[in-house]
């Protein structure tokens, strides 16, 4: 799941596999700590920034503010903005879409005279297995 000509290092590869497998969102540190990671060689939290910032660029990865922390994108790389719902209780993150919400903001704050740059939209509860 990467854009058409896009082509990873091994790096980016090997931490977006890292959080393809991670099933949460997960910390740069808590990438650099998984065996696997380690076992291809990288040991430094830079290397790991460094990989973030490019899959976050190419639309891979997301980056959950209100946890520090990385999750992939679901489908397929977007340029529309994305919210996210996060379980309080066991940060299960679920994607969605934001285009009928970001007309309504962008409206808002143009009658306030205010610019959006950029827009993130997180969403705290807890998902269905923990509000039973």
């Amino acid at each position: 799941m990467k854009p058409a000509g896009a082509k990873l290092s091994k790096n980016q590869r090997v931490v977006l596999d890292a959080l393809s497998d991670g099933g949460r969102p997960l910390s740069a540190y808590q990438i650099l700590d998984r065996p696997d990671v380690r076992d291809n060689g990288l040991k430094a939290p830079l290397t790991i920034y460094r990989a973030l910032d490019k899959l976050i660029k190419l639309g891979l990865v997301h980056r959950i503010e209100s946890l520090n922390a990385f999750l992939p994108c679901d489908h397929e790389p977007h340029d529309e903005p994305a919210a996210f719902m996060i379980c309080q209780d066991c940060k299960q993150t679920i994607e969605v879409a934001l285009r009928s919400l970001r007309g309504t903001l962008e409206r808002q704050a143009s009658e306030h005279g205010f610019e959006v740059e950029q827009m993130h939209v997180e969403v705290s509860g807890r998902c269905a297995k923990c509000a039973r």
